[in-house]
């Protein structure tokens, strides 16, 4: 099985890649998102590291359990031959209600067929007012072309 665009990469195919990665991960489809990672990747997220798409999917059920309307947006921040680094934010709520943004930054590694076979990411979470929320879009779904990137978007 291959993943376009293949390593090495350039600028153009490290952006299209990650944000290929957002719109899968905005669709909250454990499956969907899996089949972007070798059958054994390895990751880590957080504190938690687990090995193999079976794990990338019960990660990612219970992760999208708990972080509820959950919407990301990604943004390429470095790469070199078959690594890539973006930086990203997400706002989700809890079952309570609670609004939080979640900010954070991923280490990549690809293999020669453009599957993830390590994932790295480090996130901190901010409790956030509903009405400071900034991503609005309906969901779940990729972020609308309208939606601006983190690029232009101050911290």
């Amino acid at each position: 099985m291959s993943r376009p665009p293949l390593p090495p990469f350039t600028r153009e195919t490290a952006a299209q890649k990650a944000r290929m990665a957002e719109d899968a991960w905005n669709s909250r489809d454990p499956v969907r998102v899996s089949l972007a990672y070798t059958e054994d990747s390895r990751w880590r997220n957080r504190s938690e590291v687990f090995q193999g798409r079976e794990a990338i999917v019960a990660f990612l059920t219970r992760k999208w359990e708990k972080e509820q309307e959950y919407r990301l947006i990604k943004d390429l921040w470095a790469f070199d031959g078959n690594h890539i680094a973006v930086r990203f934010q997400y706002e989700w709520r809890d079952a309570a209600g609670q609004w939080y943004r979640s900010y954070g930054n991923e280490q990549w590694e690809f293999d020669e067929h453009g599957l993830m076979r390590r994932r790295e990411a480090s996130i901190n979470d901010i409790l956030i007012a509903e009405k400071d929320r900034r991503f609005h879009w309906v969901a779940p779904g990729p972020r609308p072309a309208d939606v601006p990137g983190l690029g232009t978007d101050p911290f």
